[in-house]
């Protein structure tokens, strides 16, 4: 039986007689309402993680993942490679590529100088791409990652693999092991929430599944234009009492249900309807971003009542001021293949522009409101863009194929060196030499900042001890304070 059933496992079975029993557990469903019953019988639908977790003081309560889908260039924004500008045009040295696979190109194709100009940044001195000058701005508060690599050179095994540690879908992510390990800090909300912008390749959601954990830990998405959460508001002529009540009695017949067969799912469904309850209430303000003052919107480019990364971002901000663990804010159209997918002339400076100011006020803001120092921001895709040209050389159709071998990430905040510059990749941006950050690295990292040691976090799942990084992972220590 696994640690979920262990810990709720609720004595003698009961008699089927509904009065029998509500008698059972001390007190009718009339008088304290289904939260009597989650608290005290089943699970408690706010979910306060597990017993002995966290393992150790944390360094932060948070996390929030600023994940730029499709795979940016590296090249163009974060890792500054002069001896490829120098050699723009030849061929890549065959000791480096030969024999390897990828994408979309062949290893005989011509390397691509970077396209735009890097300034050193800040005391720190770190190079940052003229795209991007609002994060340069804030060079001495991030540690820069060179040294980031992983196994999958495609976009949806890179994704899933980056989340749930597992290019094969169905694993828990991260955040969902974090809602099951750490609970949220909220009642009222999810401790794990998805939000999207751009256009781009489809999301699906094995990046946010719970995978065998229970469903309660799935990343709830919500939207900033209609329902924030589907569903979320009543159907027409419907009341907040009757919706209150049918949720009562639907809950009534699942822990009756559950009386029986002991299936945690059953407790995830209760704890799912209170939770969805619980959201109608809460989720209306926390999406109603004009009610915040006009000096926010200006140093986030909000603009309320549309869909936009920077709404997302401002979204971000809230969501953790309210306690929720986890917050992923996915911006699509990154895939710049110098095709149909866009150019890195054209299309790329256009994603940076619409990234760079709201992800340099996000943190402004949390530090300015004293939450930094308690919150973790990354700022990356699921792989970089390769040295070598995809695409005709015509500046319109000018693209780098998908590249996992090195690229380049951000973080900000609590626990971590500021101005700090971690790894190093060769003269042509293509293998890591220094200090490589693998995808497992960057998990049992993040894990480690919120008081987990991700070789403990672990769930019995058809009949072996999963976790998040599986039988891999170490925690980069020298980017840590």
């Amino acid at each position: 039986m696994n640690q979920i059933q262990n810990q709720h496992t609720i004595g003698q079975p009961v008699s089927k007689n509904r009065r029998t029993f509500l008698k059972q557990f001390g007190a009718g469903f009339g008088m304290f309402g289904l939260s009597s019953l989650l608290n005290n019988a089943v699970m408690s639908a706010d979910n306060k993680g597990l017993s002995g977790v966290p393992h150790f003081p944390p360094k932060i309560k948070n996390v929030i993942y600023l994940f730029m889908s499709g795979g940016p260039s590296h090249l163009e924004l974060l890792d500054y490679k002069p001896t490829l500008k120098k050699f723009s045009g030849d061929q890549l040295p065959d000791e480096i590529s030969k024999g390897q696979l990828f994408a979309f190109i062949n290893e005989d194709a011509k390397l691509l100088g970077t396209q735009f100009d890097f300034k050193q940044r800040g005391q720190s001195g770190m190079q940052i791409s003229e795209l991007l000058p609002n994060i340069a701005s804030m060079s001495d508060e991030i540690t820069m990652i060179h040294s980031m690599y992983t196994e999958a050179f495609n976009h949806d095994p890179a994704r899933v693999f980056i989340n749930t540690g597992s290019q094969i879908p169905g694993r828990p992510s991260m955040g969902s092991w974090l809602s099951y390990g750490l609970g949220s800090e909220n009642d009222d909300l999810p401790a794990f929430v998805v939000l999207l912008s751009g256009k781009g390749q489809p999301l699906t959601v094995n990046s946010w599944s719970s995978g065998f954990l229970p469903t309660m830990h799935q990343g709830v998405q919500f939207r900033t234009q209609g329902d924030p959460v589907l569903y979320v508001t009543n159907p027409k002529g419907i009341s907040d009492s009757v919706r209150k009540q049918s949720i009562d009695a639907v809950n009534d017949l699942n822990a009756m249900h559950y009386q029986d067969v002991l299936d945690p799912e059953i407790e995830t469904r209760i704890a799912a309807y209170e939770m969805a309850y619980k959201m109608q209430m809460s989720v209306p303000e926390l999406m109603d971003i004009s009610s915040e003052p006009e000096s926010v919107h200006q140093a986030y480019g909000t603009e309320p009542g549309k869909s936009s990364f920077a709404n997302n971002c401002l979204l971000a901000r809230r969501l953790v001021e309210r306690g929720v663990r986890f917050v992923q804010l996915y911006h699509r159209g990154w895939d710049h293949h110098g095709t149909a997918d866009g150019s890195i002339v054209y299309d790329l400076p256009q994603r940076a522009k619409e990234v760079d100011q709201s992800s340099f006020a996000l943190v402004q803001d949390l530090k300015q409101r004293g939450l930094l120092d308690e919150t973790l921001v990354i700022w990356g895709g699921e792989f970089g863009r390769t040295p070598m040209m995809q695409g005709s050389g015509d500046p319109k159709t000018l693209g780098r194929d998908h590249h996992p071998r090195s690229y380049s990430i951000w973080m900000a905040g609590g626990g971590i060196k500021k101005g700090f510059v971690y790894g190093k990749s060769d003269d042509f941006g293509y293998n890591v030499v220094e200090d490589p950050f693998h995808v497992h690295d960057l998990q049992a990292t993040i894990l480690h900042l919120l008081g987990v040691d991700h070789t403990k976090l672990t769930f019995k799942h058809q009949g072996r001890e999963f976790r998040l990084t599986d039988v891999h992972g170490n925690v980069a220590n020298k980017i840590l304070i």
